[in-house]
């Protein structure tokens, strides 16, 4: 880095001035000054960082260092080690991508402006009053057959709580749909998902990274991707560089396009171009042979601002008109007749340039065509590129590859140490006393020579020695083989292996990254929400790379959808652009044509991952089996891509399933009461009527029972009144019976008398003549008992 001062430009002059090629020629120089002036300058500083690191994060680093390392006074004929790096750090590095990378992400566009806020506005206010006005609307419905609903009232919000959730989830203006798909057409057209791959694997590896906006009337607005390696800003400590005054890129193009592309250069300038931009520092970063047919080009924006001056004069009808006007005009502070004044403004405007750094040529300078600009905050005014560096402090840039390079060094060496000690490692030997040999006698008149002792060593094990010799005396070698244990080794080894670990340990601490996040050696003993918990404090570590991510991708955004304006309004490619947007959409045709006239805030919306919906999940299942959620609910909840949002849904869903079940308790009390009402009506109602049947029954029966009496009666009757004439017939003949027989009686008394009377003289007669005979006779004659008194009667023989 150089210590001179740069000189740019002063901003306090005129506008016509900063639009000179002089100006902007001086804006180049400056910046050439401060970022390639000197051998050790900001550019060649910070390109050959950035290359080390990419190197690192590759596992293709210089070995340089570890052979300085391991050399004796720089020499290497006694190493014969395999000098490749060890690729540690591309594994983390991928671990970190290519999780983050999967993460899906929606696009949000909200209209700000007057017109779409009042919109909303009164959507809102219209669902308030059929809100508040149900129980009125419902009984106009049911009395007079009148809606007076101004909003579906199967998808009305019970309570304010559940108004704010259905305008964050549900409500969406159309111009609004139309924007968000604009936008995902021009990233999809940009291919923004390499892109943003690009850019998450240079905010892990450099801990910066750059995309920008470009304008094209007939490619029309695109987001490219820009390697931070080829970046120069003004100086910033803030990590997403919104303070910087100019910001550019070197970009190596060929002469032909270069040509093409500034069609005013003549062929003499082409020619002092490529003469004289050879061997520039550029050049020299990159270390490798030059391409003749490429020019480096310095293209930058540089941030001033300019005075918008307007002339108010009045017209001879009494009205006023506003005529643009230069910085220049000045007219005096009061006309003479008061028939126009000065209105300006200060505002932001950007400046494009384009400089060819080793001929020191200004190839263009001008005021930004169509700068982007939210009419929100019309002053001030976007750069075309998008830079974020989460972990930068007093301009020095900080990542996560550099955080642990020191230890993939030390892993390095430790695993080059461990070929050395492999390689000098020898196999265990024995040693063979030849003098105790000498001293042993087999018993079969040979001697035990060291050929057959080793012979009998390796096969068997056994070795036969002695105690004492032959002559009596103690016997030092009488263990003549003993095995040596080259052990030494195998200490070394396992010394350099535990420090392998140990550096490998701490490349883990210092990223964050532990074994769970790659489930690379789960711990069998640790339960799985242990191992879910530790995945998610290794995420935790590494949020501010995918929130840095999440910035540089929603001013992208921000930035297309002001160029969507500029395409709409002013681009020949209008129509083309407005068909493939409607093409998916066609009832966003009209108000795609509207679009310039709005002003939209953009946000991103990160999906939840698959811990977040398993969180989710969990807490959909636990309501499930408590009851306090219905199926359609969970499917709805589950259609929710935002988890915050869907955890407010999940409490209002159960509080009103919640209401409901408790409704509908009490709407099966009182049916259940209706119903016992209704049984006990029924059981009185049934009672009654049995009693109605009894009476009725019993009254048919007193009336048959009557009807029986009397017909028993009058059956009886006329029984009698048959029986009587019966019994008076019977008497009659009775009496007449009873006459004729007491005529016969009287008859036959009278005969009886008469023969009586005879019997009586017969007797008498024969009596006398007995007595005249002298017989005794007997006397036959009843006392009294042959007379009948009250003469035959047959009343005692009638019927009662």
């Amino acid at each position: 880095m150089t210590d001179s001062i740069v000189n740019f430009p002063s901003q306090a002059v005129s506008d016509l001035e900063k639009l000179s090629d002089d100006y902007g020629l001086k804006v180049a120089k400056a910046i050439k000054q401060e970022w390639f002036d000197g051998n050790n300058n900001k550019f060649n500083t910070n390109h050959n960082t950035f290359h080390r690191l990419r190197l690192y994060a590759r596992g293709e680093q210089d070995v340089k260092k570890y052979k300085n390392e391991l050399s004796i006074n720089g020499d290497l004929s006694y190493l014969n080690l395999d000098w490749k790096p060890v690729p540690i750090i591309p594994k983390f590095v991928d671990i970190v991508v290519n999780g983050m990378a999967q993460r899906n992400y929606e696009i949000s566009c909200f209209s700000q402006d007057e017109f779409g806020v009042s919109k909303r506005t009164e959507y809102m206010e219209s669902m308030l009053r059929d809100m508040r006005a149900k129980e009125f609307n419902n009984a106009a419905k049911a009395n007079f057959d009148l809606n007076l609903y101004e909003n579906d009232p199967e998808t009305l919000p019970d309570t304010e709580e559940e108004l704010k959730l259905h305008m964050q989830l549900s409500y969406k203006q159309a111009v609004e749909l139309a924007e968000e798909q604009a936008v995902n057409t021009l990233l999809e057209a940009s291919d923004y998902d390499l892109v943003r791959r690009r850019c998450l694997y240079d905010l892990t590896t450099l801990g910066i990274a750059a995309t920008k906006t470009t304008f094209d009337w007939n490619d029309g607005a695109k987001s490219k991707y820009v390697d931070p390696a080829n970046l120069v800003y003004s100086y910033t400590e803030s990590p997403y560089f919104e303070d910087v005054y100019y910001v550019g890129e070197i970009k190596e193009i060929p002469i032909n396009e270069l040509v093409k592309e500034f069609e005013h250069l003549i062929e003499s300038e082409v020619e002092e171009i490529v003469s004289k931009s050879r061997g520039n520092v550029y050049s020299s970063v990159r270390k490798r042979e030059d391409d003749k047919n490429k020019i480096q080009v310095l293209y930058f924006n540089f941030k001033t601002h300019m005075n918008s001056v307007y002339k108010l004069k009045k017209t001879a009808t009494g009205g006023e008109k506003i005529i643009e006007k230069d910085d220049s005009f000045n007219p005096p502070v009061e006309s003479m007749d008061g028939e126009f004044r000065k209105l300006d403004r200060v505002v932001e405007c950007l400046y494009e340039g384009a400089f060819v750094i080793g001929c020191q040529k200004l190839l263009k300078w001008q005021m930004a065509p169509n700068m982007m600009r939210s009419d929100s905050d019309f002053g001030t005014v976007k750069m075309n590129y998008q830079i974020v560096a989460p972990r930068m402090y007093e301009g020095r840039i900080e990542s996560l590859v550099g955080r642990i390079t020191g230890f993939a060094d030390m892993i390095q060496l430790t695993h080059l140490k461990l070929q050395q000690v492999m390689a000098r490692m020898v196999p265990d030997g024995v040693f063979l006393d030849a003098d105790g040999l000498a001293e042993i006698d087999l018993g079969n008149g040979t001697n035990y020579n060291p050929q057959e002792a080793l012979n009998m060593f390796f096969q068997t094990g056994s070795v036969i020695g002695r105690s004492f010799t032959s002559e009596g005396d103690m016997n030092p070698a009488k263990v003549p083989i003993q095995q040596i244990q080259n052990g030494v080794g195998g200490n070394k080894m396992q010394s350099l292996i535990q420090t392998y670990n140990y550096y490998l340990q701490m490349i883990r601490d210092v990223t964050g990254l532990n074994e769970a996040r790659d489930g690379s050696m789960p711990d069998k003993n640790a339960l799985v929400g242990v191992q879910k918990l530790a995945a998610a404090n290794s995420n935790t570590a590494t949020r501010h790379i995918l929130q840095s991510m999440l910035f540089l991708t929603a001013e992208a955004a921000e930035c297309l959808s002001l160029r969507i304006s500029d395409i709409i309004e002013y681009s020949p490619t209008r129509e083309a652009f407005i068909n493939a947007i409607g093409a998916h959409n066609v009832a966003t045709l009209e108000e795609m044509k509207n679009l310039h006239l709005y002003d939209f805030g953009i946000f991103i919306e990160l999906l939840p991952d698959e811990e977040e919906k398993q969180i989710l999940e969990n807490n959909i299942q636990m309501a499930l089996q408590q009851k306090t959620l219905d199926l359609d609910d969970a499917i709805d909840l589950r259609d929710v891509r935002n988890v915050k949002l869907a955890n407010q849904m999940l409490k209002i869903k159960r509080k009103k399933k919640m209401e409901r079940d408790q409704q509908m308790q009490q709407q099966n009390m009182q049916a259940q009461a209706q119903s016992n009402q209704q049984a006990q009506q029924a059981a009185a109602q049934m009672e009654a009527q049995k009693i109605q049947v009894k009476t009725q029954a019993d009254i048919q029966l007193e009336q048959t029972k009557n009807q029986l009496q009397s017909e028993y009666l009058q059956n009886e009757v006329a029984a009698k009144k048959e029986l009587m004439q019966f019994e008076f017939d019977l008497n009659s003949q009775t009496k007449q019976m009873e006459m004729q027989s007491k005529s016969a009686d009287e008859a036959t008394r009278e005969d009886r008398k008469d023969q009586r009377v005879d019997k009586q003289a017969a007797y008498q007669k024969e009596m006398i003549d007995q007595r005249k005979q002298g017989d005794s006779l007997n006397n036959f004659e009843s006392s009294g008992n042959d007379i009948l008194t009250g003469g035959a009667n047959m009343e005692k023989f009638s019927r009662t």
